[in-house]
């Protein structure tokens, strides 16, 4: 059970449901779906989402940062989803790991590289892009830096802006993932914990 309660719609104060739009509408939502398919039944949030309703001014801020790295980003889409479950897996953030594991095999990652990512495994790469991100990522969360060598090997892959994009990707979901630990958002009724600790 979260930590925090949730807030449904009825409950929230106009900042909040300033907040609440911004993050069903926005290019996260799905419109064809109550709360943009980010919310309950009853309205409330899922995800860190509902955390962000506790603290609206610096909530928007970071939804607002997540829809730019996940929304305009000049990285490919697989490249961004796999670069989200390593810092998933390295954090163990359940539900961070459950949502977006889904999304980098929609997004064409392979199902034995999320497996060997949620084991702690070496996974075995056949795209030198996907080798690269991973080498980047893990030296990154390993190190708190990157070797020439592998900051050369993503700029030939990404260019310089998917760098930077990158790099704060990793930072953001860093973020997301505290956050979901702290408050201890759980998964979806009826699911169990994909993450052994």
């Amino acid at each position: 059970m979260s930590r925090l309660p949730y807030l449904t719609p009825a409950e929230l104060t106009d900042r909040q449901e300033d907040l609440y739009a911004a993050i069903t509408t926005g290019s996260r939502g799905n419109p064809q779906r109550p709360g943009g398919g980010l919310a309950r039944d009853d309205g409330a949030l899922v995800g860190p989402f509902n955390a962000m309703l506790h603290a609206p001014e610096v909530g928007d801020l970071v939804q607002q940062l997540g829809a730019a790295l996940r929304h305009q980003n000049s990285v490919p889409r697989h490249l961004i989803e796999l670069a989200i479950i390593i810092t998933a897996r390295e954090w163990s953030a359940q539900f961070e790991w459950w949502a977006h594991a889904r999304m980098a095999g929609e997004a064409g990652i392979d199902a034995s590289i999320i497996a060997a990512i949620q084991a702690r495994e070496t996974p075995p790469f056949a795209k030198p892009d996907e080798a690269t991100v991973y080498r980047f990522c893990r030296e990154l969360l390993e190190t708190r830096r990157v070797s020439d060598k592998t900051y050369a090997a993503l700029e030939a892959t990404v260019g310089a802006q998917g760098v930077v994009e990158l790099t704060a990707l990793q930072g953001y979901y860093g973020l997301i993932s505290m956050l979901l630990n702290v408050v201890q958002v759980p998964l979806p009724e009826g699911l169990a914990e994909p993450l052994k600790l």
